[in-house]
């Protein structure tokens, strides 16, 4: 194999460090409707998971109820936030620039966010109109299951087993790995935690990156690898 069919990119926590920025609005808001918890301790236990799916989550653990509106009152402030503060993960467009693949992007965050957030940090037209939510896709849908990253692959004309996907979070690992396909973990945004590199390993990544200035390296020698064996 050459090359692989097709590269797919989660975007929060891997095109735009926007994950630390949904943490601190995400940790405010739980721990004013009465359970504390840190910024922190939000990329460390639910990193990967949709809002939605969050409050799930700490509503069993906590047995305590939490307002349908946090949905809406999170997405309100947040989104104030990327406009003013989303920075792009350092070397992207530089990375891009070295695969000869298809791209794609297969994300848990709305088409709306991901063109917005793009936007402010110059990446749009690198990936454009290639851009899949699991939003879309409905609620019970998105990672960690392989739905999004499937749909991608068929919307791209690729084949699963030659599609490879950089990941930052272990509920998208779960959810590639799950689709049957490769996987490259990435540390290199400000929610990374020292125990980072290995949950995604554990989580089914071939292997982790910290730059995406090795993405393109990292990339071929997988393919060698491949030939290899």
């Amino acid at each position: 194999m050459s090359r692989f069919d097709l590269i797919i990119f989660d975007c929060d926590g891997v095109l735009v460090d926007s994950e630390i920025l949904a943490a601190q609005v995400e940790s405010k808001l739980l721990t004013e409707a009465g359970y504390p918890i840190t910024a922190g301790e939000i990329g460390e236990r639910f990193a990967g998971m949709t809002w939605r799916d969050i409050l799930l989550a700490v509503e069993k653990e906590a047995a305590i109820p939490l307002q349908a509106t946090l949905i809406d009152e999170s997405k309100t402030i947040l989104d104030e936030r990327l406009k003013r503060e989303l920075q792009p993960i350092p070397g992207v467009r530089e990375a891009v620039a070295q695969l000869s693949e298809p791209r794609c992007i297969c994300s848990n965050s709305s088409e709306e966010r991901i063109r917005m957030m793009l936007t402010k940090v110059g990446l749009l037209d690198i990936f454009e109109p290639n851009i899949f939510s699991a939003e879309s896709l409905g609620p019970d849908r998105v990672k960690p299951k392989p739905d999004i990253f499937l749909h991608g692959a068929e919307k791209m004309g690729a084949k699963p087993k030659n599609t490879l996907v950089i990941e930052d979070s272990v509920h998208g690992i779960t959810g590639a790995t799950a689709a049957g396909m490769r996987v490259i973990g990435f540390t290199g945004a400000s929610h990374t935690t020292p125990s980072h590199a290995d949950q995604l390993t554990e989580a089914g990544a071939e292997t982790v990156i910290h730059r995406m200035e090795d993405l393109p390296a990292v990339a071929t020698a997988l393919l060698e690898w491949s030939d290899a064996v």
